[in-house]
């Protein structure tokens, strides 16, 4: 929103009003006295008018270790949701980016930051996410073979986008997927009959999910894990890479 459409919603003033008020220098905008009408604000900036607070909303990123058991919501009426692993006075405002099934555990994102959220889970974004998954059988290299070439699902038409297997131990692998389809680790899996026992998300993006941190324990991103989350999109975009 513009500075000067903002301030004629908040203060119920005109846009001749808002003029005198800028030039007189009476509006701050992130500690600094605003002079352009026309600047866009958003709703993390910090406005004063005069010795009056107008707005000072501070975004909140965190990392969550999802515990098994914990829905994938931000409240449930039959079981724990993430949200209720939170204890913040603006809880109620947080988002959960993306998603994990009822009994997946590991890295969770949160924030109250939408534009964030949508660059990472946009499905342009090719953000890669990587999962340790445990299975009933033997994983073969055949599977990485046909993970790198797209598992074709039926239900919905279409191939998955190529995934990278590496095999740890006979029943044990590392998966990176470019995509977040509905149950689409199990379902990769499925297709050679092999359920999946136990499946944990070490990371999204080149943020890793903290070791430190228990089942059911959180804490803020750092600032150059929230850029570099922010800017993987256009890092992918930049020539030669």
């Amino acid at each position: 929103m513009r500075l000067d459409r903002y301030l004629e919603s908040r203060l119920g003033c005109s846009a001749r009003s808002v003029r005198m008020l800028l030039a007189e220098r009476r509006v701050r905008l992130n500690g600094t006295p605003a002079t352009d009408s026309r600047q866009q604000v958003s709703r993390f900036c910090r406005i004063e008018f005069d010795d009056d607070v107008l707005q000072a909303r501070e975004p909140v990123y965190l990392m969550l270790h999802k515990p098994r058991g914990c829905v994938s919501a931000t409240r449930d009426g039959k079981h724990p949701s993430v949200l209720d692993l939170i204890d913040l006075p603006s809880k109620s405002e947080l988002h959960l980016v993306g998603r994990l099934d009822f009994n997946t555990t590991g890295l969770m994102l949160l924030t109250n930051d939408s534009s964030w959220s949508s660059a990472i889970m946009s499905p342009g974004s090719g953000m890669p996410k990587t999962y340790r998954v445990e299975t009933r059988d033997g994983i073969t290299q055949e599977y990485a073979e046909r993970f790198r070439e797209g598992i074709y699902f039926r239900y919905e038409g279409l191939r998955t986008q190529p995934a990278a297997l590496e095999v740890l131990a006979p029943r044990l692998a590392l998966l990176t997927l470019h995509e977040g389809r509905y149950h689409q680790v199990k379902r990769m899996f499925g297709s050679f009959g092999n359920p999946v026992l136990a499946l944990h998300r070490l990371s999204i993006g080149a943020v890793a999910l903290d070791e430190s941190l228990a089942p059911g324990q959180y804490r803020a991103l750092l600032p150059a894990e929230v850029s570099c989350l922010r800017d993987h999109r256009n890092a992918d975009r930049e020539p030669g890479s």
